[in-house]
């Protein structure tokens, strides 16, 4: 289903042009037309079938097209981690980029300064607000947050929430919300502790259950576990072992790509970069080139590289462990397109293992882990539960082996 038939704002409609979005996944397609419709949503969907998108774009068409006060606060979406909220922060950005709607994420961690502009935002009003709980707990203790104008309340992750203690806290922070809104729940999963919450929140729902879409099982994924400064020696090491035809590498930071494309450049391969500093002639153009192969390699970030639709790319390499499934699933889905065979790296710095774990629960299986060249010194084991790994003392479970994508210098036994 192409994004135009939902009837959505012009405004929005650029933004999702802009960010390259084609069609909408199945979750799109269900959960859309029902909140622009001012419906209750109660959906089972994971992380990994485009549900951020699904709710961020008829709440921001519905905020453009309807009355609201913007000296208000006019939706809340209330996530488990900083790391979400600071990924649903950049996604609101882009879709929203040719519209008037104003949003900031709120979040712990931060500076006093931080806290500031917090305060002044929920205080003189914003449309879009993504928080955690607790955090905006701290901000509700102090009684200046404006949300008697609330229309729009979003529970994402809310199994994850419930599971990390904060069911007191989300109920907190509804008794400040007007009885009269709007509300989407979104779950990976709809245990009964869900069912109970979503009986208190919500006025008969429109129920959805999504499952997510698995990567093509040609693909070979293979992942290597590194310190953040190996990442790159690796990648050119990888780069010099074996003739790849077009390669696309994806960092989830426009200053990795930035810096991985000049090294690479430097190193003379035939690379070249799409971040969001570029002009849009420019980003067409090195698209064009990348199409017709008089360039081999393409460094891109996740927010500007959905609209690649090529048919024979040979390597994916995730330079940064994506933020989430779907980022994970669309990034490797790039390649073993039109019947080929494809091959996905993945590197994992010690403080993305975390990451890495939740991706290969949805997946359903641990990708194998491929053995770093000793050449590279140490590296640390694959252990998700804990901040830092040990060295190559401790391969943490990973199975020495080579890969059958490379030749006998490539990996070693």
């Amino acid at each position: 289903m192409n994004f135009y038939e939902f009837g959505l704002d012009d405004s929005v409609l650029d933004g999702i042009d802009s960010m390259g979005y084609q069609s909408a996944t199945p979750v799109q397609e269900l959960v859309i037309p029902p909140i622009i419709a001012g419906k209750d949503v109660l959906a089972c969907a994971q992380t990994g079938t485009g549900k951020t998108a699904a709710f961020l774009l008829p709440v921001i068409h519905n905020l453009i097209t309807q009355q609201h006060d913007p000296h208000k606060i006019n939706a809340m979406i209330i996530v488990p981690t900083r790391e979400l909220a600071v990924q649903i922060a950049q996604t609101l950005e882009g879709i929203s980029y040719f519209t008037s709607i104003s949003s900031i994420a709120v979040y712990g961690g931060g500076s006093g300064a931080l806290f500031a502009t917090e305060r002044k935002a929920l205080s003189t009003g914003v449309d879009i607000v993504i928080c955690t709980p607790g955090r905006m707990i701290a901000h509700l203790n102090m009684g200046y947050v404006k949300l008697d104008g609330l229309k729009y309340l979003v529970l994402d992750e809310a199994d994850r929430m419930l599971d990390m203690g904060f069911s007191d806290d989300i109920i907190k922070i509804i008794s400040f919300l007007p009885k009269q809104r709007q509300n989407l729940m979104f779950s990976a999963t709809m245990p009964d502790n869900i069912r109970k919450l979503a009986l208190k929140i919500l006025h008969q729902p429109v129920e959805i259950n999504i499952a997510i879409s698995k990567p093509p099982e040609k693909i070979v994924q293979e992942g290597f576990v590194v310190y953040e400064q190996q990442k790159i020696p690796l990648i050119k090491y990888i780069l010099q072992q074996k003739e790849f035809g077009s390669i696309l590498i994806f960092c989830s930071r426009k200053q990795n790509v930035k810096q991985l494309s000049s090294e690479l450049k430097r190193a003379r391969f035939s690379a070249a970069e799409i971040h969001s500093d570029l002009e849009q002639e420019q980003r067409e153009q090195v698209l064009i080139d990348f199409k017709n192969k008089k360039l081999k390699i393409l460094v891109a970030t996740d927010i500007l590289s959905r609209g690649i639709d090529i048919e024979d790319i040979d390597l994916v390499v995730n330079y940064d462990v994506p933020n989430d499934g779907e980022d994970y699933i669309h990034r490797i889905g790039r390649t073993a397109r039109a019947a080929t065979e494809g091959t996905a790296y993945t590197f994992i710095s010690e403080k993305e293992q975390g990451k890495m774990a939740r991706i290969e629960k949805i997946l359903g299986h641990p990708i194998t882990k491929a053995v770093v060249p000793e050449q590279f010194g140490a590296t640390p084991a694959y252990k998700p539960g804990n901040s830092r790994g040990g060295g190559r003392g401790n391969t943490g479970g990973r199975k020495h082996y080579k890969s059958k994508h490379s030749n006998s210098r490539h990996h070693k036994k």
